[in-house]
């Protein structure tokens, strides 16, 4: 993808059957299926690619153990079948980008024999709803059995643990892998074009234009299209007040924060669930990318675009680490850390302001303006983008363009790099290119099968094989390929989103930051 390309295509293009706001993925999400259907489609955002929200996540593929538990206890019918939705799609995000997922598997520690019994029926009930998608048994496990997994916990209050198995992804890429795709399907793509102004027809309200800015540049374009669809996530309000001024908010947004820590913290590769906390939330402490994630916070926050992670959350967080580990964790460890907002749906404002966070669903809406007829999709979570891209088209095919609705294929659709996707491989690239068995697994797990093309820049260019820092496994060719290759435009895009090193490590990224400078000047 070659982001002065695509803004040749937008500007040849008179009008697109759809105009997808938001590059999240959902919104990546429904420019592939929609491409699928035969549709021209034009998907903008503001910030980068998975900029937000579709970065900012656990890096989990799940069904939801916490909503599961809130369906049994409240005999909640729609947490239930989420909790089933979720689950049948954990399967095809695995199937669909192998290079960028992998089976997780997670022991919740018991300290007691009850909490070992309820614990086990949950995961066996959880396991039940998967069905054929199951990825593996659940298990209770003797003391001795859990601390064989995870020997870094405290073994005095440990009576038992529950080992169930999730999914991993590596979301900022696979958000990519689905934009890649969409545009290897005939989409037009482009990052930070911010939306500024409808225009409608006079005659009936229905939008009929959209202006945007290329806020790298710095040029307008007038976008003619049949239909627009908003999935901004958290901002989903802001661009439903720009298309009808009478609509009222329909989104509150929750603040889920994250520590990194250094991976000598825990070894091994099964993660931890803590299923409850003092106030009632989910923790994770996750094995990723050479290193432990440890998240999430849940609280109401206000919007914004640039979350920050505070102080009182890397206390938070490091309280619960060490009331598991053995060893303390010191704040002075944390590698890394970021904030990102969720978008919450709630059918009532009323409720919607009062409500606890952590009780509210993360289902989705597909809202249609009865006059402008702006498509907005909301609420919603990572594991289910792809249901939530085919509910919003067959809504659009029924209710907007009145045709008979396109069968969505999107579930059978490998994502880029994911084609004749072979993890031995990187094998073959420590032979054809010299490179360590370090960095070439990296490469294999970052791009899948193009992991060939990155070094193909090598070629010619022996330097570009050197890493970035020795710390970590990338190489300074991966700059050059996000950029001229994966339309990446500002070091956050390079540095954040397409390597990932400042999620992993902020004190290397800064380091290299002048490096990824000097090549995004020398390719612009």
């Amino acid at each position: 993808m070659n982001r002065q390309e695509q803004i040749s295509k937008l500007q040849a293009t008179k009008e697109f059957d759809i105009c997808i706001i938001g590059a999240g993925a959902t919104g990546a999400g429904i420019a592939l299926d929609a491409t699928m259907r035969g549709l021209k489609v034009l998907l903008i955002d503001k910030g980068d690619f998975a900029g937000q929200t579709s970065s900012k996540s656990t890096k989990l593929i799940h069904g939801g153990v916490r909503y599961l538990e809130q369906a049994v206890k409240k005999l909640d019918w729609e947490q239930f079948k989420m909790v089933r939705k979720s689950l049948r799609e954990r399967e095809t995000l695995l199937k669909n980008a192998p290079h960028l997922t992998r089976p997780l598997a997670l022991i919740t520690p018991c300290f007691n024999l009850f909490e070992g019994i309820y614990y086990t029926i949950g995961m066996k009930m959880y396991e039940w709803i998967s069905g054929s998608q199951s990825i593996a048994k659940s298990e209770w496990l003797s003391k001795k059995e859990t601390l064989n997994f995870i020997p870094e916990l405290k073994a005095k209050r440990l009576s038992s643990g529950v080992l169930y198995y999730d999914g991993q992804l590596d979301d900022a890429r696979y958000c990519l892998a689905i934009v890649q795709s969409a545009e290897a399907n005939g989409a037009v793509v482009l990052n930070h074009a911010e939306a500024l102004k409808f225009s409608k027809n006079e005659d009936n309200g229905k939008l009929k234009s959209l202006n945007i800015k290329d806020l790298i540049v710095g040029n307008e374009f007038t976008i003619n299209s049949r239909v627009f669809v908003n999935a901004t996530g958290p901002f989903a309000d802001s661009i439903r007040k720009m298309a009808s001024s009478k609509l009222k908010p329909r989104i509150k947004v929750s603040r889920g924060a994250h520590v990194v820590l250094p991976r000598e913290v825990m070894k091994g590769d099964t993660a931890i669930l803590v299923p409850k906390t003092d106030d009632g939330r989910v923790i994770f402490m996750i094995p990723w990318q050479d290193q432990v994630l440890v998240g999430t916070t849940d609280e109401a926050d206000e919007l914004s675009e640039n979350p920050k992670l505070e102080d009182y959350e890397r206390t938070y967080l490091l309280e619960y680490v060490n009331r598991y580990f053995e060893k303390t964790v010191t704040l002075d460890q944390i590698k890394s850390g970021f904030a990102g907002l969720r978008p919450l749906l709630q059918a009532q404002l009323q409720t919607a302001m009062n409500s606890d966070t952590k009780s509210l669903v993360r289902d989705h809406e597909v809202e249609i303006d009865r006059r402008s007829k702006l498509v907005s999709i909301m609420g919603g979570k990572w594991t289910t983008y792809r249901l939530m891209a085919k509910d919003t088209l067959d809504e659009i095919y029924k209710e907007v363009l009145k045709k008979e609705i396109v069968k969505c294929t999107s579930e059978h659709q490998i994502l880029h790099g994911g084609e004749n996707y072979h993890f031995e491989d990187w094998q073959n690239l420590v032979y054809q290119y010299n490179i360590s068995d370090w960095t070439a697994q990296h490469l294999v797990k970052k791009y899948g099968s193009k992991a060939k093309n990155v070094l193909q820049l090598t070629d010619n260019q022996k330097d570009l094989k050197e890493l970035l820092n020795p710390e970590h496994p990338f190489i300074k060719a991966e700059v050059i390929y996000a950029i001229q290759e994966e339309m990446a435009t500002t070091v956050d895009d390079v540095l954040e989103r397409r390597l990932g090193l400042k999620l992993r490590d902020e004190v290397v990224s800064k380091a290299v930051e002048p490096y990824v400078q000097e090549v995004l000047m020398k390719n612009n």
